[in-house]
């Protein structure tokens, strides 16, 4: 079990020495008098992950005094744990509102104390994971949303996973192997460039080309053709389609980025 720093401080001189004698197996404990600028050095110098105060009929200025340190212990992150008398962790809580993390009323032991303060620590640390999970979930969100999207349409599936390993850092990149899924994805879906396969069957780059032309609604959507084919007459063919360009397979990387980046950035 991980082992926690604690700062004791307050007037219950028996709770305080019972800490000391039964909670050092699993916390590394320091106490410090009742003086403001006291307690202040000791949480800048020892750093305690739960600073305890232990109440023992504090008066209305010792209470606002530990009210002056909640944004001391706030701003670093410290767990602020409570114990006394029903009475005065309620006289506490009316001059330091919203200060404390955990209040423990007396009478209580200390293996009690020690049971509730690692509960306590341990639920602010699953908090902390899942707030840290969740706003790296909606980083990786923002990042999609910000991301230029490619649709690749090639029937050879280890050309597919090549060109998305080329792009995947950069874009979100989709991938159809037949003009005929690529029609049905662009039915419902939005893409800023497609990389079309010049050879594939059933439709070929050409025919898949025409139709997006035809579409209104995809007319304008820069498209280059991948493509092994050295033949000019069939270049020239796809090339009165209007194409943004061409690129001959095997596609290198920087040079397949940086057509790409011309048309979408």
């Amino acid at each position: 079990m991980e082992r926690y720093r604690m700062l004791v401080t307050g007037k219950n001189d028996l709770i305080i020495d019972d800490i000391f004698s039964q909670l050092r197996e699993n916390f590394d404990i320091l106490s410090c008098s009742a003086r403001f600028d006291d307690r202040m050095r000791h949480i800048d110098v020892f750093m305690p992950n739960v600073f305890v105060i232990c109440l023992n009929d504090e008066n209305i200025y010792e209470l606002s005094s530990y009210a002056d340190l909640k944004r001391k212990l706030t701003s670093n992150d410290i767990c602020t744990v409570v114990i006394g008398s029903e009475e005065e962790c309620d006289a506490f809580e009316k001059r330091a509102i919203q200060m404390a993390d955990l209040i423990l009323t007396r009478p209580i032991t200390a293996a009690s104390i020690q049971t509730e303060i690692i509960k306590e620590m341990q639920r602010r640390e699953k908090e902390k994971e899942e707030q840290a999970a969740m706003l790296k979930k909606l980083e990786e969100i923002k990042n999609r949303a910000e991301k230029k999207h490619v649709l690749i349409i090639d029937d050879d599936p280890l050309m597919l996973k090549l060109i998305k390993e080329y792009l995947g850092e950069t874009y979100t990149v989709a991938t159809a192997v037949s003009g005929k899924i690529a029609h049905k994805f662009l039915e419902s879906r939005e893409t800023n460039l497609i990389l079309l396969d010049y050879e594939m069957p059933e439709e070929n780059g050409v025919e898949v080309l025409r139709k997006i032309r035809e579409n209104e609604k995809l007319a304008n959507i820069p498209v280059i053709f991948l493509t092994g084919i050295t033949d000019r007459e069939k270049l020239l063919q796809a090339l009165v389609l209007k194409p943004q360009g061409y690129l001959i397979k095997p596609v290198d990387k920087e040079k397949l980025i940086g057509t790409i980046e011309k048309y979408i950035g």
